[in-house]
C-alpha cells in the first residue's frame, strides 16, 4: 500500500507515529509523510531547521514534506494557537502540491484536532480515504488542560472536530473510553475502531547500565516518573504526595525524566521548598535509553489530572512502562486504572488527593523484591497480550486496507 501519514509532530521529534511509520515501512508499504518543522517540546526549531527549509527530506527510507509553522514558543495559550492554526493553514497549502498517488490518509492526532485539515484537503484531493487516529478528544482535552477556556471558541472547536469526522472513513481510538464521547459528536458506531497504542520495540527488561546508575541519586526505594512535565500530569498533586511521604520516611526517591512546559516552575517550586533531596529532576533523554533508566527504577509513576476527560484515556507512557517489566503506581482513574488493576501489575489511586497517592507509594515501598518482581511481570505479561506492536501494526495494515 501507499500510504500518507498526516501529523504535526514527527522524527526528531519524539512521538509514537515515528515508531508507527517505520513499521508500516518494514512491512513493506510505501509511506509518505506531511508534518511540520521540529520544534517540540522547547518550542524553538530544531537545529539545521527553520521556517523555510527543509521543505523535503528522507528518513530512513521514509519520504518527508516538511510545512513552515509558528514554533510554539513556551506553549501558552495564544502561542499554541498560532502553532496549531499555523500548520493547518501551510499544510493544507502544502499538500496541493504533494505528487504521487496513494491508497490511504492516516492522521495521527495527539492535538491538535487541526490536524485534519490538510489531511481531509489531501483525501478529497487525491479521492482516498482519511483514517483518523484519535489520541487527544478534542475540545474538552484542551479545556482540561488549562490552553483554552473561551466556551464560543470550543463551541467553535468542537463543530470543526465534528467536520473532521464526518470528513473521515473511520475514527480509530487509542482507548475504548473514548468511544462514548465520539458517538456524542454524531459519529457512527460503525466508524469507530478501537486502536490502542503500542510501543517501540526498544522498549524491553533490560539490565542497568552503569554510566545510567550513576546518575540515578542512591536510595532504598526509587519511583521514577518520565514523560511530559505539564499542566495534565498534576505535578501539585505529586510534590504533595511526597512531602507526606518525606515526614515519615527519607528512603524514598522520586526522579522525574522529561521536560514541557511547566518543568521550570515545578523544578523552581522543589528546590524552594527544599524537596529536592528526594526529587531530583534528570531532564530529556534519547527514548532508546529509557528503558536503562526504568531498570534502575522499583516502581514507575504515571499520573493525571483528576478531569474526566483523563479517565478516559491511556496515557501512552503506561504501555512503555509495562513492556519493560516494571510495578506501575497509577494516579488515575478510569480505563487506565482499570487496566493497572486488571493487569495486577501495580497500585492504583484516585487522581487528585496527595494522601491517596503517599499511601500507594508507602505500600509499594514496603513490598519485598519478590513481590515487586511478580507485579513487573504482570505488567510485562498484560503488555504483549494487549500492546504487541506486531500484532497492532498488522492491524493497522488491515484497517487502512479497508478490510
Amino acid at each position: 500500500m501507499r500510504i500518507l501519514i498526516v501529523t504535526q509532530y514527527f522524527y526528531p521529534e519524539n512521538f509514537r507515529i515515528n515508531d508507527v511509520a517505520l513499521g508500516l515501512k518494514d512491512l513493506n508499504h510505501e509511506v509518505t509523510v506531511l508534518t511540520g518543522k521540529p520544534n517540540y517540546p522547547k518550542g524553538v526549531f530544531y537545529d539545521g531547521y527553520g521556517f523555510f527549509k527543509p521543505s523535503k527530506e528522507t528518513w530512513k527510507g521514509i519520504s518527508i514534506h516538511r510545512s513552515p509553522l509558528v514554533p510554539r514558543g513556551k506553549g501558552g495559550g495564544l502561542r499554541l494557537i498560532i502553532n496549531y492554526l499555523s500548520f493547518a493553514v501551510f499544510a493544507s497549502l502544502k499538500s496541493l502540491f504533494i505528487k504521487g498517488d496513494f491508497d490511504a490518509v492516516f492522521v495521527y492526532e495527539p492535538s491538535p484536532i487541526t490536524v485534519g485539515l490538510p489531511a481531509i484537503t489531501l483525501g478529497k484531493r487525491k479521492k482516498v480515504p482519511v483514517y483518523f487516529w484519535v489520541q487527544d478528544l478534542w475540545p474538552e482535552s484542551i479545556e482540561a488542560a488549562g490552553q483554552l477556556s473561551n466556551r464560543n471558541i470550543l463551541a467553535l472547536v468542537n463543530k470543526f472536530t465534528k467536520w473532521v469526522y464526518r470528513n473521515s472513513k473511520k475514527i480509530l481510538i487509542q482507548s475504548p473510553g473514548f468511544k462514548e464521547y465520539i458517538l456524542n459528536q454524531n459519529v457512527s458506531e460503525s466508524k469507530i475502531l478501537y486502536f490502542p497504542n503500542s510501543t517501540e520495540s526498544f522498549y524491553k527488561v533490560v539490565e542497568p547500565r552503569i554510566d545510567i546508575q550513576k546518575q540515578v541519586p542512591d536510595s532504598a526505594f526509587t519511583v521514577m516518573f518520565a514523560g511530559n512535565i505539564g499542566e495534565a500530569q498534576d505535578f501539585d498533586n505529586i510534590i504533595e504526595a511526597f512531602r507526606i511521604i518525606l515526614n515519615t520516611t527519607k528512603e524514598i526517591n522520586l526522579v522525574i525524566l522529561g521536560d514541557g512546559r511547566k518543568r521550570n516552575e515545578i523544578e523552581q517550586q522543589i528546590i524552594e521548598e527544599g524537596l529536592n533531596q528526594n526529587i531530583i529532576f534528570l531532564g530529556s533523554r534519547p527514548p532508546e535509553t529509557m528503558p536503562h533508566y526504568f531498570a534502575c527504577a522499583d516502581a514507575l509513576l504515571v499520573s493525571l489530572k483528576d478531569e474526566r476527560i483523563f479517565s478516559l484515556t491511556i496515557p501512552s507512557k503506561l504501555q512503555s512502562y509495562m513492556a519493560c517489566g516494571k510495578p506501575i503506581i497509577a494516579s488515575l482513574d478510569g480505563t487506565a486504572s482499570r487496566i493497572v488493576n486488571e493487569s495486577k501489575s501495580g497500585r492504583s489511586c484516585k487522581p487528585g488527593n496527595p494522601n491517596d497517592l503517599a499511601k500507594v507509594i508507602l505500600e509499594m515501598f514496603e513490598l519485598n523484591d519478590e513481590e515487586r518482581k511478580v507485579l513487573g511481570q504482570n505488567a510485562l505479561n498484560y503488555c504483549g497480550d494487549n500492546f504487541n506492536r506486531d500484532k497492532l501494526l498488522f492491524k493497522l495494515t488491515e484497517i487502512l486496507s479497508g478490510n
